[in-house]
């Protein structure tokens, strides 16, 4: 892996004069056409663009490997990019031309593993990059973070005393009490028990509301960044495919592949005949335009399907999962492709009923047909 540059004046200069344009006074941070690589000959991320507005939330969503960490790290300065340009508050911090050192971004990161110093106490962890600050300054900048983050009467303890919880919120007072321009949080909550992990995305959530902290969250996890952000932006094999609303990006998904990322979808095959389009389900209107007699497949969410038991009906409940709050019931239509409902958790069919479907989808999402699953 390459080490970044530490920019010389000559290298800022030659950024300076690469580019005129400032990034808009409302964006913390803008990536313009950024690509990285630790291989030359396959890219990390490929011409990625996005901006992030003064006291967003803005998730990085996708699986192992997508490239999200990467861009996190160059936003950082740790991972140099090997074309486009990278903004913070308007400056000019990463191009081809050199990269200004992390140390001089004012960037808070939270890591995945916490990196809390074992030798030292809450209090010594959380003011370690304040010494520049005088003895007393330092005091009230440490006591403000433990009131924030609700760890006031744990200062004097030590890492391992405390639970994953407080682990992690040493760790979010350590990045926050720098007051940097942005957080960086990586799969912050991997690490906590799930009941655990959705207080403290909760507890984040309004301190980082409160703060007005504009932060940049990775996460795998769909649920995590519907509870969290602003805005998400999905990205898969280095490339971003979809950047929206969490609402816009479960009901209207601009790929299949982001479709089938952020929850329960099934794909179902359709004929384009007289502006709609005709499938084993009903008709769907047709959003793509698109060429009579040509073949789509209409988006269906779970939610978008009610059942109602039918002995002449030909669709059959092949197997159910209870999930608490809901029932996700698995149906084989006649032509044998299995489809998903969700039902109230005290809508109970047994395996093999015959039931009718009613599909009442809010949108209707079209894909092409020859479009694969994970394009």
């Amino acid at each position: 892996m390459n080490t970044p540059l530490h920019m010389t004046h000559v290298d800022a200069d030659r950024l300076e004069g690469e580019i005129t344009l400032n990034a808009p006074a409302s964006s913390i941070l803008e990536l313009r056409s950024v690509s990285c690589a630790y291989d030359p000959s396959k890219p990390a991320i490929r011409d990625i663009s996005f901006s992030a507005r003064e006291g967003e939330i803005l998730c990085l969503l996708g699986p192992s490997g997508c490239g999200k960490t990467t861009v996190l790290r160059a936003i950082a300065g740790f991972e140099p990019v090997r074309s486009g340009h990278i903004f913070l508050s308007g400056q000019l911090v990463s191009s081809s031309s050199g990269t200004i050192p992390t140390e001089d971004r004012r960037v808070g990161m939270v890591f995945q593993e916490y990196a809390l110093f074992p030798h030292l106490r809450v209090a010594e962890n959380i003011a370690f990059g304040l010494h520049h600050l005088s003895r007393a300054e330092r005091t009230c900048r440490v006591q403000e973070m433990l009131r924030l983050t609700g760890l006031e009467g744990l200062d004097r303890r030590y890492p391992h005393e405390l639970s994953g919880g407080q682990q992690q919120r040493v760790a979010l007072s350590r990045a926050l009490v720098q007051n940097p321009v942005l957080l960086l949080l990586d799969e912050p909550f991997s690490n906590l028990d799930p009941d655990m992990a959705g207080r403290m995305r909760q507890e984040v959530h309004a301190l980082l509301r409160r703060m007005k902290t504009t932060t940049i969250l990775v996460t795998h996890d769909h649920d995590e960044a519907f509870a969290m952000a602003d805005r998400i932006a999905v990205l898969n094999q280095g490339v971003l495919e979809q950047m929206d609303s969490p609402e816009l990006i479960y009901h209207l998904p601009a790929t299949r592949f982001v479709a089938d990322f952020v929850g329960q979808a099934d794909f179902v095959t359709g004929q384009i005949r007289q502006g709609m389009v005709h499938t084993e389900l009903g008709e769907f209107p047709d959003t793509l335009n698109s060429a009579e007699e040509s073949t789509v497949v209409v988006m269906i969410r779970p939610d978008d399907i009610q059942l109602m038991p039918n002995k002449s009906a030909e669709s059959r409940v092949v197997a159910r999962q209870f999930r608490g709050s809901e029932n996700l019931y698995t149906i084989q239509l006649p032509s044998g492709q299995i489809i998903h409902s969700s039902e109230r958790s005290t809508c109970v069919y047994q395996e093999g009923t015959a039931v009718e479907l009613r599909v009442s989808a809010t949108h209707t999402v079209l894909f092409p047909a020859q479009t694969s699953p994970h394009s």
